[in-house]
């Protein structure tokens, strides 16, 4: 699935209109749509009153055709926000609601209108589209704050939710808090990013008439990682493989108090695939990752009196790597000095594919331009508090922009770009994004991080490219999620129970 800004998507409803489709024809279809999942949930629910709060623009029109639908099998009150809609389209279907649905105008009758907010069994948000660029009017922050103010009806936004901006996500000054929208026929910006993904609810897609034809070669922003594993399924391992054709990982991963790191990532890679694992590890780790551990081949690394690993383990790390199909850096590695000098000419001199995470980041953080000058294909898995000290900014600001974070940085760097998170955002240094829509927030617990890594780093010595290796990993990692929140539930759930998942999911 695609992800189109707000000014392409205009575009292509007016080339739409202009190969002969008529706008009053999208309409219609826009607010059948609505109507239809609103029927269903009414069917469901035994729900007797509805409330439709329309701008006076076209989204308002789009109000319009839902109140006329739904006005034949339950009580509907229309509420104008705006006043009287100012489209000569918005006005037709104002002038088709029947008479049994009683419009008000929110200013005249403020009191009146309130209450039959808190009444109704469901709220339906037709006030701004996706052209809504600044933030609400202190009457329309009034009315959105009373309709979610009524927790029990259930909640409908009408393409994107009144008070998000569709492009970037940002939510100015409040938004209507929604338990499902209704896209017509792409998603939005706004409909995965954050602040304003937290107030969609349940996203559905929904066509409304546009030809796919002119959605192909639309310019879009990103595409979900679904689409790009359904055109790009998992490689079929064939009857001649053996573990030197299935690749080898080199991870450089784990320290004294942080073992757990290093299997979780390396039990993640083996479970995805991989042939052989060879693990560097502080020779104090060894037996903990032995013990929890048989596959994995291990290369006890001397420590310094501090425990640190010995600078000097360098020629044996780095021989490691130039063996293996791929490398892993990072997964609770620690940081001080010694390991930083390491991090640094280990990407300086690799020469194959590195998945640098969690400690390997904040290891080049002082070095940044490392990344420019490796020959290595590299992929980085910061978390926004790492992208942020890679960047020498802060969390809030990546957080403010993500899409743009990580494509400038991936751009910029020539590196792969996951910046995690809720709908994890992938970046490749080709300016092409993805947004994951997998997983949940039963996934935000420590571990969860070094299992992706460990499935990105096995990709990659499996022989996928980085854009392929980061993608897959992502999406799957996120169904192991999903699936154990189902089996068990979100609170309870473990890393090591999602990767107890991937031997099902594969």
């Amino acid at each position: 699935m695609i992800v189109i800004e707000a000014k392409v998507m205009k575009d292509i409803e007016q080339s739409a209109v202009d190969s002969g489709i008529q706008l009053e024809q999208l309409m219609e279809k826009a607010g059948t749509k609505v109507a239809e999942l609103a029927a269903k949930i009414i069917a469901e629910k035994k729900i007797r009153k509805v409330c439709v709060i329309c701008g006076s623009g076209n989204n308002g029109g789009d109000g319009f055709v839902i109140a006329r639908m739904l006005s034949v099998m339950c009580s509907v009150n229309v509420i104008l926000a705006s006043g009287e809609p100012k489209t000569s389209l918005a006005r037709m279907n104002f002038e088709l609601i029947p008479q049994s649905a009683e419009i008000l105008y929110y200013q005249s009758r403020l009191y009146e209108c309130i209450g039959i907010i808190k009444e109704s069994e469901m709220i339906i948000d037709a006030m701004y589209g996706i052209g809504f660029r600044d933030g609400l009017s202190p009457d329309a922050a009034d009315l959105i704050s009373f309709c979610n103010e009524n927790k029990s009806a259930v909640k409908i936004a009408v393409d994107i939710p009144s008070g998000a901006i569709c492009d970037t996500g940002a939510v100015p000054n409040g938004c209507f808090e929604a338990d499902y929208t209704l896209s017509f026929t792409a998603l939005k910006p706004a409909h995965v990013l954050y602040p304003s993904a937290d107030f969609c609810g349940e996203v559905v897609v929904e066509d409304v008439g546009i030809p796919f034809r002119m959605l192909q070669h639309a310019p879009s922003v990103m595409k979900t990682t679904d689409q790009y594993i359904a055109e790009n399924p998992l490689p079929v391992g064939k009857d001649s493989d053996h573990k030197g054709s299935k690749g080898t990982l080199l991870s450089f991963c784990g320290s004294f108090g942080m073992a757990g790191a290093a299997m979780l990532s390396g039990e993640a890679a083996l479970r995805s695939g991989l042939g052989l694992l060879k693990i560097a590890i502080p020779e104090s780790v060894y037996p903990i990752a032995a013990a929890r551990l048989s596959e994995p081949v291990f290369i006890p690394l001397r420590q310094n009196e501090n425990g640190i690993v010995n600078g000097e383990e360098y020629e044996k790390i780095f021989k490691g790597m130039s063996e293996a199909d791929a490398s892993l850096i990072g997964c609770g590695l620690g940081m001080n000095d010694i390991i930083s000098d390491i991090v640094v000419k280990l990407i300086e001199n690799a020469s194959k594919p590195v998945v640098l995470d969690a400690d390997g980041i904040n290891a080049v953080s002082g070095n940044i331009d490392v990344l420019k000058r490796s020959a290595a294909p590299i992929i980085i898995t910061p978390h926004p508090g790492e992208m942020a000290r890679l960047m020498g900014t802060d969390a809030r600001t990546v957080q403010g922009g993500r899409y743009h974070v990580a494509k400038s940085f991936a751009e910029e760097y020539g590196v792969t770009v996951v910046l995690k998170g809720a709908n994890t955002i992938i970046a490749t240094p080709q300016g092409r994004v993805y947004v994951n829509r997998t997983g949940n927030d039963g996934m935000a617990t420590g571990g969860s991080g070094d299992m992706l890594a460990g499935m990105m780093a096995s990709f990659l010595a499996q022989g996928m490219d980085t854009e392929a290796a980061a993608v897959n990993a992502v999406y799957y990692h996120g169904i192991a999620g999903d699936r154990c929140a189902e089996k068990y539930n979100k609170r309870s759930m473990l890393p090591s129970d999602m990767i107890a998942e991937l031997k099902h999911i594969f």
